[in-house]
């Protein structure tokens, strides 16, 4: 007879599939995988495989204290919990860039003991590996997620293991990527592989290709469907995605005209978009209606992606990459089949002054200087990440906590590498700086002060000489 597990806590749920719980087995806390569906028994398997294959290594990975078939065809996989742990992402949100380059330097280590092993963790989020740790030292790095584990095939290992390297790299910020030839040195130390500044340079472009990769995969294409951080429900005449952390009726998605026709709540009532700020669930919210303004609008806009789809892709975008956007919480569109009608973007209403307002407002210089910094570095990651906003007037960004928040995001556009590419990047970069700067045309001392802070962030990778983008942006 196994022992009895009392759930506390549902950590995860991925629909149809598998449900993460936190709770109690044998008087011990512990974390257990309940699989369910057709193929409960093939994941389940898989994952207890990789388990042992790392158990197998001598590779920290937490207990398997139980595997077995419940009711229905479900299998449950019960793992001791990790004393004073947190996952790696967690952890890395809390450190200053020199601790966050140590604790890249244990996660390198971990991957490098996974290739000498033979092994590689073919879903390498931070999310899955667990920072032991008792003072501020990382005492030990844990492997999570043992379906992901999978045997290396000697004869393309190679070319696996720097691709499965830069997957890991790619998951930092873009600003740390100056870091990658460090940690791919003490990558080659750890496993034994020669160095070389060709083997480097593919990790690096390996790095930006998997990030770009990602962000687009989940930008996309996951956020349009079932997943966990998203609902989606459509039908004929409606298609519906809600943010699974928001607690707002999906009725209530069905009446936001209500809002944006109440001259109280009505911020901006234009031919093509109409603008409120409501409440949803107890929680302030921005409503935006792309309006269609007459038949042959209509027309043209009915198999288009709506700009509340790009709107709501281009918030998601943002936040895995890491640049600050209000959360984004549904998307609504009206339909006829597969023709587009009116369409609706909700995200969380932010409470802050655009930028603008804000060196208006403010007197401090001390103040002042830290956000012309915060802004340089946010276009700087714009630039890096290849993405134009194209709009970048002043009630476009916010200022929050002293940094900038991205919103009307309808015109954003991800851009390809390539050679044309990259050139007709530099043009629409060089059109947001200018148009930004556009907006102090008349104020030479804010003027000076976002000019000396972008010329200061861009010449870290990108030199502003005769052709460069700050000298065409009119900024050097």
């Amino acid at each position: 007879m196994h022992g009895r597990f009392e759930c506390f806590e549902v950590v995860r749920v991925v629909p149809g599939r598998r449900l993460v719980c936190r709770g109690h087995f044998d008087n011990k806390t512990v974390y257990a995988k309940i699989f369910i569906g057709k193929s409960a028994s093939h994941y389940a398997l898989r994952d207890k495989a990789g388990v042992e294959a790392l158990k197998q290594a001598k590779i920290a990975t937490p207990d398997l204290l139980l595997a077995t078939e419940v009711e229905h065809g479900a299998y449950i996989l019960i793992y001791a919990a990790i004393e004073h742990s947190q996952n790696a992402e967690e952890v890395w949100n809390t450190l200053d860039e020199q601790p966050r380059l140590s604790l890249m330097r244990k996660l390198v280590e971990t991957v490098a003991q996974h290739h000498r092993a033979g092994l590689l963790q073919t879903d390498l989020y931070f999310k899955n590996f667990l920072v032991q740790k008792e003072s501020t030292q990382v005492d030990l790095i844990y492997t999570l997620d043992g379906d992901g584990i999978r045997r290396l095939f000697p004869f393309v290992s190679q070319r696996q293991k720097l691709r499965n390297l830069a997957t890991l790299f790619s998951k930092m910020d873009v600003l740390d990527d100056d870091w990658i030839a460090e940690l791919y040195a003490h990558y080659a130390a750890q496993t034994g592989m020669a160095s070389s500044p060709v083997r480097e340079a593919e990790v690096w472009y390996l790095t930006q290709k998997i990030r770009h990769q990602v962000a687009k995969g989940y930008a996309d294409r996951k956020v349009f469907r079932n997943c966990t951080d998203v609902k989606v429900t459509h039908n004929f005449g409606r298609f519906v995605a809600l943010a699974s952390g928001a607690d707002v009726d999906i009725q209530t998605l069905g009446l936001l005209d209500r809002f944006l026709d109440n001259p109280q709540s009505n911020i901006k009532n234009g031919n093509t978009c109409t603008i409120a700020k409501a409440m949803l669930a107890n929680q302030a919210v921005i409503i935006k209606r792309y309006n269609i303004k007459n038949f042959w609008h209509g027309i043209s806009r009915a198999m288009r992606t709506s700009r509340a789809a790009i709107s709501w892709a281009n918030a998601h975008r943002l936040i895995i990459l890491n640049i600050a956007t209000p959360k984004p919480i549904a998307l609504v569109e009206e339909r006829l089949g597969w023709f587009r009608s009116r369409a609706f973007y909700v995200s969380e209403y932010l409470e802050a002054p655009d930028v603008a307002q804000f060196f208006e407002r403010n007197a401090q210089g001390e103040q002042k200087e830290i956000v012309a910094r915060n802004l340089a570095t946010m276009f700087y990651k714009l630039y890096l990440l290849k993405i134009s906003h194209g709009d970048c007037k002043a009630t476009n960004i916010k200022i929050a906590a002293l940094k900038p928040v991205l919103i009307d995001l309808d015109g954003m556009k991800a851009h390809f590498s390539g050679s044309f590419c990259d050139w007709w990047f530099d043009r629409k970069h060089v059109k947001d700086l200018k148009r930004f700067m556009k907006n102090w045309e008349n104020d030479a001392e804010t003027t000076a002060l976002l000019k000396q802070a972008f010329q200061l962030k861009y010449t870290s990778r990108y030199p502003f000489e005769e052709d460069g983008i700050l000298f065409r942006a009119g900024i050097a």
